[in-house]
């Protein structure tokens, strides 16, 4: 995902930098390029998650709704 264009990413998920580890895996394993924004931010502030935010994991626009099937049947919230 390194040379897409920002504004052709689409956020599919948002949670714990572990829960967004674990999709990423996930949709990778389908074939699905993705990435988790915030991720470091994430990882020095996990206890403190509630005050910062989530973590984010994008996709392509045009992957969006595989993603989110492979999300959802996998129960990840």
């Amino acid at each position: 995902m390194q040379n897409e264009n920002r504004n052709r990413l689409i956020e599919v998920f948002a949670g714990t930098l572990w829960q967004a580890e674990i999709v990423k895996g996930l949709l990778e394993a389908n074939n699905i390029p993705c990435t988790i924004l915030d991720e470091t931010i994430g990882a020095v502030t996990s206890p403190y998650s509630p005050i910062i935010g989530d973590v984010v994991v994008v996709v392509n626009k045009s992957d969006k709704d595989q993603a989110i099937e492979i999300i959802e049947k996998n129960s990840i919230k």
